[in-house]
């Protein structure tokens, strides 16, 4: 999977970013791939949650299986068809 966000705050970005390191490992500076096992993944999608402030950050998970799923954390939790193209 491929986690990518955008965090205002540097102490809360910072955080995240740790905790990412638990997951996966760092591609770019807010982008980590991580391959993980669903048990590992319902975590994170606990976790996230609890590390941002929805009302400033956004963050992404898109699952690299079969088509594909993306899971929207925060601000611009909405995609549209035309939005999306993975490589």
């Amino acid at each position: 999977m491929l986690i990518i966000y955008d965090i205002v705050s540097n102490r809360r970005r910072n955080k995240f970013a740790k905790c990412l390191n638990g997951y996966g490992f760092r591609v770019q500076k807010s982008a980590f791939e991580a391959l993980i096992e669903k048990r590992l993944f319902l975590k994170l999608q606990k976790e996230i949650p609890q590390l941002i402030d929805p009302s400033a950050d956004s963050v992404r998970i898109y699952r690299m299986t079969g088509y594909g799923e993306v899971d929207l954390y925060g601000v611009n939790t909405e995609i549209k068809a035309d939005d999306i193209m993975i490589l």
